[in-house]
């Protein structure tokens, strides 16, 4: 029962990372990066699927060495996921992932080396429909840079950015996107603010090293939350010390909140108080747990009392409002059945489940309505 956003995105050439169109009127899409040894193939496949599994749109997997190039291969053969490699300073790996069936290059222009190397690479990506993402992060601007503004700033980052966006007009190629990193969140914001005026290309957007799970949650919804606020930002991921999955489960979280995208179940769960009539935070923590497969989006509302419940459980797919001597289940904003405090958990995930099978049926029939319409 969500509303749509109020958010006017920035308009951007739309460019394709594999089956994932990015910018343009694409919903913005949801990466995160595998942490395994790339040479430790099972152990990356693993962790690309997790992520995948999780909801991830695109992976990008670290390619440092020509053995890691071979190592992408055998992980390419196994994922469907579009894979981004991570490549810096040898071209010759770029053409080695690009041949073995890489969806986007991550590697600088500016960083190659001769004009040549630059050409040979632009030249492949162009063939082979493959864009590249120029990736500027303030911990490694140049030492030009370095030199010319003394610190990291939101200038520099634009200016680094705006050199390697030089060399691929030069060469008239026109499909890449952008990241203009920073763990400052005021000089990521305002370095992509300016970007966003200057390029019609998508923006990859990004607090970089933002810390562990918690702290690196909050800097990152507050930092691109204001710039997705701004409509700016095409891509999203959520740089954090922790498992990649939650990189995931946090990036949606965000969107969700701005009602930029929708993925799985919605909570609206109070913070509980001593009017609750049932346990909210454990019931929470469960509900979280067992539902993490669902994709359907669907709002799902947990109050443990009968003061906001009736109100909340009214505008949401499925709601449970804490009452005595039972507790008061909903089911499409209407009042559905009672249920008692007695292992009532088992129920409500049976409940949620039933009201996702149906929304999704629901979808697909309007889905199949739209197919047959337009085909007479």
């Amino acid at each position: 029962m969500s509303h749509s956003s109020p958010i006017q995105r920035r308009k951007s050439r739309q460019i394709h990372v594999g089956k994932v169109a990015v910018g343009g009127d694409a919903p913005i899409s949801v990466q995160s990066m595998t942490n395994t040894e790339t040479c430790d193939v099972a152990a990356t496949v693993a962790q690309v699927q997790a992520i995948a599994d999780a909801g991830g749109d695109i992976v990008r997997v670290s390619v440092p060495s020509m053995e890691a190039a071979e190592a992408f291969r055998a992980i390419r053969a196994q994922v469907d996921v579009p894979l981004v490699a991570d490549i810096h300073f040898d071209h010759r790996i770029a053409l080695k992932v690009a041949e073995y069936g890489v969806d986007c290059l991550r590697i600088n222009p500016g960083n190659i080396g001769r004009d040549d190397k630059v050409r040979e690479v632009i030249a492949c990506a162009r063939d082979k429909g493959i864009p590249i993402r120029i990736g500027v992060n303030a911990g490694s601007l140049g030492k030009d840079l370095q030199r010319k503004y003394g610190e990291p700033t939101a200038e520099a980052l634009v200016e680094s950015a705006l050199h390697h966006v030089d060399i691929l007009d030069k060469h008239d190629y026109q499909d890449f996107k952008v990241s203009v990193k920073a763990s400052e969140v005021f000089m990521a914001v305002d370095a992509y603010r300016l970007l966003a005026k200057q390029i019609e290309q998508p923006l990859h957007l990004g607090i970089t090293e933002a810390g562990g799970l918690r702290g690196g949650t909050v800097k990152s919804a507050v930092g691109l939350g204001m710039l997705l606020y701004e409509g700016i930002g095409d891509t999203i991921r959520i740089s954090l010390a922790a498992d990649p999955v939650e990189e995931i489960k946090v990036g949606f979280e965000i969107l969700k909140s701005l009602k930029l995208r929708a993925n799985g179940i919605n909570f609206i769960a109070c913070p509980s108080c001593s009017r609750q009539n049932f346990d909210v935070i454990g019931t929470m923590n469960s509900l979280e747990q067992r539902l993490e497969d669902i994709r359907t989006p669907m709002d799902v509302a947990v109050i443990g009392c009968i003061v906001n419940g009736p109100g909340e459980a009214r505008e949401a797919d499925v709601g449970l409002t804490g009452a005595s001597p039972s507790n008061l289940i909903y089911v499409g904003g209407e009042p559905d059945h009672k249920v008692s405090n007695t292992d009532f958990i088992d129920h409500l995930e049976q409940v949620i489940r039933e009201r996702a099978a149906s929304l999704e049926a629901e979808r697909a029939r309007q889905e199949e309505a739209v197919i047959l319409k337009s085909t007479g």
